[in-house]
């Protein structure tokens, strides 16, 4: 099969039965050619499994969750489902979701989803954007103006209405996430105790409420060779919360050349966002500023929480592969990450 960029040799262990697969589709779809299918595995990503399907010209994308146990309540595959097509037609970046197998093929659910192409942006820039004037700036003003935009979408238009709770978000998100970090908690990791205490004494008291991605980050988005966002990916936490929340998430990832080496290489080689032209978080938040008109003034807060958030992600992916629920090598010094995430997120607060 040809070789692309941004897929791979399936990893040994995630492999998929294509023969159900291909059935499944042929089932779904009149307008598979008679040819065999061909699947691939996207190479990124810690959590969910992606895979490409193509046969001739038809191509698809399968999303399911990761192998062995899962947290209660992660890797929804139908809910993630049920936010794209809510929010397909609203917001054209996210991808049209196509059908939905609650497990009865793969003995897990997956969902069928549109194909996009172009550019994932991640530790390096691809050669087909490397001429781009200001590439950096471009891509940076880019990340803000399309979180602005979705923050923009009225959510009561859309369907989500019906999925969401947004009374009460941050609070449910602070108490909720601790206790999601103590459940998966290993005996490696520190307890994040004043770091907790900090926080369930400073959310933030706000009432605005608007769709937000809440894992919005470079390289969960695509590219084409203008530096044009062609795609969004990885809906799976979407809800309806306080938009700064999202922006917080987003800055949490958004690594500086200045952060601390090991917050920098956590998830394996920096991101290019450390490179010269891009915004620094200060500046990233001062452009949603003026995009959006939202007040900054508790920003350290969500950013400090954001922090212990991709703490408990990471520390959850850990104590996965701790438990011998998943081999990947990947994982094995998650809990170094985890920890320097607790003392960023303390420095952050100003602990």
């Amino acid at each position: 099969m040809e070789e692309t960029k941004d897929t791979r040799k399936v990893r040994e262990g995630e492999e998929i039965d294509g023969r159900k697969i291909e059935k499944f589709l042929r089932q779904n779809f009149d307008e598979i050619p008679d040819e065999p299918l061909q699947v691939r595995q996207f190479g990124a990503g810690h959590s969910n499994l992606t895979y490409e399907l193509k046969a001739g010209d038809w191509e698809a994308v399968l999303r399911r969750p990761p192998k062995g146990p899962v947290a209660p309540k992660a890797h929804d595959m139908e809910r993630e489902y049920r936010v794209l097509k809510a929010l397909h037609n609203k917001f054209p970046l996210a991808p049209e979701p196509y059908v939905f197998d609650e497990g009865k093929v793969l003995g897990k659910p997956f969902f069928i989803m549109e194909r996009r192409h172009g550019f994932v942006v991640d530790t390096e820039f691809p050669d087909e954007m490397k001429d781009v004037p200001d590439l950096a700036r471009k891509l940076s003003s880019t990340m803000v103006d399309r979180l602005v935009e979705l923050h923009s979408i009225d959510y009561k238009a859309t369907g989500l209405e019906q999925m969401v709770k947004p009374e009460g978000f941050m609070e449910r998100q602070v108490h909720g996430w601790i206790k999601r970090f103590d459940q998966a908690r290993t005996d490696d990791v520190v307890s994040g105790e004043r770091l907790k205490k900090w926080l369930t004494h400073h959310v933030p008291d706000s009432n605005e409420a608007s769709i937000i991605h809440y894992d919005y980050k470079l390289n969960n988005a695509m590219f084409n060779e203008k530096a044009e966002m062609t795609g969004l990916f990885d809906w799976e936490m979407t809800t309806v919360g306080d938009p700064l929340a999202d922006l917080g998430a987003a800055m949490s990832y958004w690594i500086e050349k200045d952060d601390p080496g090991l917050i920098q290489t956590g998830l394996g080689k920096p991101p290019v966002t450390i490179q010269d032209g891009f915004y620094t978080r200060d500046e990233f938040i001062q452009r949603y500023a003026q995009r959006s008109g939202r007040d900054m003034e508790q920003i350290h807060v969500y950013v400090t929480f954001a922090y212990f958030k991709l703490a408990g992600i990471v520390q959850q992916i850990y104590y996965r592969y701790k438990k011998g629920q998943t081999n990947d090598p990947r994982f094995a010094d998650m809990n170094v990450f985890v920890n320097n995430l607790i003392e960023h997120a303390e420095e952050t607060a100003g602990l």
